[in-house]
């Protein structure tokens, strides 16, 4: 019987020490050695085929260390914003459509679950559970910098300490609750939309969530932690609102019906800025 190489690749990563090589992966991330940190973005660029013609700093031996590099920004013309509600990443679109009494879809024939997704709170998913989500998937080659789909005005910031499972498809379609199982970062926004939950979620080498209001997030220790904002924090529409230093995963979650385009289908890949839904 042939080896399914995903489903193996999706097993090795059960024992492994998850943070301790995330940890390891992030020190060298932010090595200033010239050295060093050019050789890990060289390979970097030829490995996965990176187009630097769009960066705002296009020289790769320009920058710091591997995360300023990683977390590199566009020039502004390079990611128009659309109409409606749009891609907050590049990325692409895995998965898409409503949530089922609570349920989202993580790959064909795995569900998992929006309470669970957003730090295990009943009440907290609560205005979710017959909405509709998207998930888009950043592959390591993309422009890792998290946008806003619609202009929103946040509320709640939830820390939730877990696993450090790879995130792409082939770990998406063999581990069970893989984004609901993950280190990640619930954001809750008020917006025209209604209620709208944008979880970053992390994965193996991700050493670390940053958000434009409280600057890097984690890791922190392993419990839920909860911050609540009475002065209002508000994000437009297409302006920064996270970064990913090593790639991942972004959930969308809206807590009303979402008229997804014509053209959304499983498998998409997206820009930031480019229209999802009305």
């Amino acid at each position: 019987m042939p080896v399914d190489r995903d489903e193996l690749f999706a097993r090795i990563q059960h024992p492994l020490p998850h943070h301790l090589i995330s940890r390891g992966v992030g020190k060298l991330a932010e090595s200033r050695s010239p050295w060093l940190k050019d050789l890990l973005i060289q390979r970097f660029i030829r490995t996965f085929d990176v187009d630097m013609s769009q960066a705002v700093e296009s020289d790769p031996e320009a920058y710091a260390c591997f995360n300023d590099f990683f977390t590199r920004a566009l020039s502004p013309e390079a990611r128009p914003i659309s109409e409606g509600i749009v891609s907050p990443a590049d990325g692409t679109l895995s998965q898409f459509g409503a949530i089922d009494n609570g349920t989202l879809v993580q790959a064909k024939g795995h569900t998992y679950s929006l309470t669970a997704l957003l730090g295990g709170d009943t009440h907290r998913a609560a205005p979710f559970r017959d909405g509709h989500f998207a998930t888009v998937y950043l592959s390591p080659r993309d422009y890792h910098r998290v946008h806003m789909p619609v202009t929103g005005t946040l509320r709640e910031m939830i820390y939730v300490p877990g696993r450090l499972f790879s995130v792409n498809p082939a770990t998406a379609n063999h581990v069970p609750g893989l984004f609901a199982r993950n280190e990640r970062l619930v954001c809750l926004f008020d917006t025209e939309h209604g209620p709208l939950a944008m979880v970053l979620v992390g994965a193996m080498i991700v050493a670390a969530i940053e958000t434009v209001w409280a600057g890097q997030i984690t890791p922190l220790s392993g419990r839920v932690q909860t911050t609540r904002f009475d002065e209002p924090i508000v994000i437009e529409k297409g302006q920064e609102m996270g970064r990913f230093k090593l790639g991942s995963t972004v959930v969308m979650c809206f807590g009303h019906d979402v008229a997804f385009r014509d053209i959304c289908t499983d498998g998409l890949v997206v820009s930031m800025g480019q229209s999802l839904a009305s």
